[in-house]
């Protein structure tokens, strides 16, 4: 889970972009680019995070 527009990642943009030698997609590193692509299940407002979390652990019991 993330929140909407959290920047997630291990290296900002400018260390992966030397890494690998090429342009990075816009938006890279935002939630709702990474929910996109599979790497983030569900984007949640920081005020709904714990009702959301007891509800995931809550059905997996």
């Amino acid at each position: 889970m993330a929140e909407p527009s959290a920047m997630i990642g291990f290296a900002g943009k400018r260390v992966i972009k030397q890494t690998i030698g090429e342009d990075l997609p816009e938006g890279f590193q935002t939630a709702e680019f990474l929910l996109e692509h599979g790497f983030v299940d569900k984007i949640v407002e920081r005020k709904d995070m714990k009702e959301t979390l007891y509800r995931i652990i809550k059905f997996h019991q």
